[in-house]
């Protein structure tokens, strides 16, 4: 069952990673089948271990102590593995068992866990490698609360390894972004699956399962989501045959 109590929020600092990062982990992963047929996508590996130790070596780089993760299909075997397999980070379930509430819902759901404002989100089946400068690091100097209440983490087009999509987003001269224009255009920026967020934005949202494209559209209406260009390599690791291309990247260097 969920935790329900609300903890007492800890402001980050500016320019300081939040404490606590969400890790959505829910999912059911069919475009990965039949691989997700026994275990949950996170846990599918790559480059020699689970696409969620990706993501855990990431926070653990950064300083997050603690991940929330939520939970739904396959639960048993994935809380197992991070019972067993995560040391140094604080983990905490959000349990979606009874029903899978998405990426909106799932933040909702999860929000009483989060004890830091604004916090990290970050979905646990892409994979990225740092470039200069921690990415991670990177979202936390760039944070402005004065202005924002989104910032993602986005890629270039050219460099969002196989991904076959048609870009997520715009950004402008201050860092604001829009949404691609419409059916059959495109825009330069993908989104990694790592943001930050302030929980202000998880208010007066609908019960039940929905996507958290309904914070971004707000945000984005009122001028307050932004976005950070990533400067390392970033991969789109979604079906089976991504495994082997992400892989084969890698060991190039």
């Amino acid at each position: 069952m969920s935790v329900k109590r609300q903890l007492a929020i800890r402001p980050s600092a500016a320019g300081v990673v939040p404490r606590t990062a969400m890790v959505m982990a829910a999912g059911l992963g069919k475009r990965m089948r039949p691989l997700t047929a026994t275990r949950p996508k996170p846990l599918v590996e790559v480059a020699g271990q689970p696409l969620i130790a990706h993501v855990f070596d990431r926070l653990r780089a950064a300083g997050v102590e603690r991940a929330v993760v939520n939970v739904h299909y396959l639960a048993d075997t994935m809380q197992a593995w991070l019972a067993n397999k995560v040391g140094g980070i604080e983990v905490v379930i959000s349990d979606e068992r009874r029903q899978l509430m998405e990426t909106g819902g799932g933040l909702v759901q999860a929000l009483p866990l989060i004890d830091c404002d604004p916090f990290l989100c970050v979905n646990s089946d892409n994979l990225w490698v740092d470039g200069p400068t921690d990415a991670i690091r990177l979202l936390a100097e760039r944070w402005n609360d004065r202005e924002m209440d989104a910032l993602l983490l986005l890629v270039p087009q050219a460099r969002a390894h196989c991904h076959r999509g048609q870009g997520d987003f715009h950004i402008d001269a201050q860092g604001r972004i829009t949404r691609r224009r419409g059916p059959g255009r495109v825009a330069p920026f993908v989104y990694t699956g790592v943001q930050m967020m302030a929980k202000r934005l998880i208010a007066d949202a609908p019960e039940g399962p929905f996507s958290t494209n309904l914070f971004w559209e707000r945000a984005i209406a009122a001028g307050r989501a932004y976005g950070i260009v990533h400067q390392g390599l970033w991969f789109d690791v979604g079906n089976p045959a991504a495994i082997a291309k992400t892989e084969a990247i890698l060991a190039d260097g």
